[in-house]
C-alpha cells in the first residue's frame, strides 16, 4: 500500500490547527497563548544531545497525537481546564510542526522524516 501523499498530510494538520484555534477562541482562551507557548514541546529536541536514536525517540513521543487527545478525553471527563488548554497548545504544536514539513523523526538523522527530509536537499 502506498502512504498517502506529504500534501494531503499537511492539508489535514491544516485542519486541526485551525479547529484547534476555534475551540480555544470558543473556550474563552486568548489566541496569543498557542504563538507565545508553540516553541515549548520543542525542548524534546534535547534527546539529540545525546544521540540521534534518543532524539527521536524524545521528539516522537512528545510530536505524537496520543498524550493531546489522552489530555482532551480527559477534560470531557472531569470538565478541568488546564487540562483543555494544554492538551488544545499541545495539538496545535503538533499540527503547526507538520503543516510545515517537520514530521516524525527516523533515528538515522533529525532530517530524516515520515515526511521526507527535511531542510536543504542536495
Amino acid at each position: 500500500m502506498k502512504p498517502l501523499p506529504v500534501w494531503f498530510e499537511r492539508a489535514e494538520n491544516l485542519a486541526i490547527g485551525a479547529a484547534v484555534v476555534v475551540a480555544f477562541v470558543h473556550l474563552h482562551f486568548s489566541w496569543w497563548w498557542l504563538p507565545a507557548l508553540f516553541m515549548a514541546f520543542d525542548v524534546s529536541m534535547a534527546g539529540y544531545l545525546l544521540n540521534n536514536r534518543a532524539g527521536a525517540v524524545c521528539y516522537n513521543l512528545v510530536h505524537s497525537y496520543v498524550v493531546p487527545a489522552a489530555l482532551l478525553l480527559s477534560y470531557v471527563l472531569s470538565g478541568s481546564r488546564w487540562v483543555v488548554f494544554l492538551g488544545l497548545l499541545w495539538a496545535f504544536h503538533i499540527a503547526g510542526d507538520r503543516l510545515l514539513g517537520y514530521g516524525l523523526k527516523f533515528t538515522s538523522s533529525f532530517q530524516d522524516t515520515h515526511l521526507g527530509k527535511i531542510g536543504k536537499q542536495r
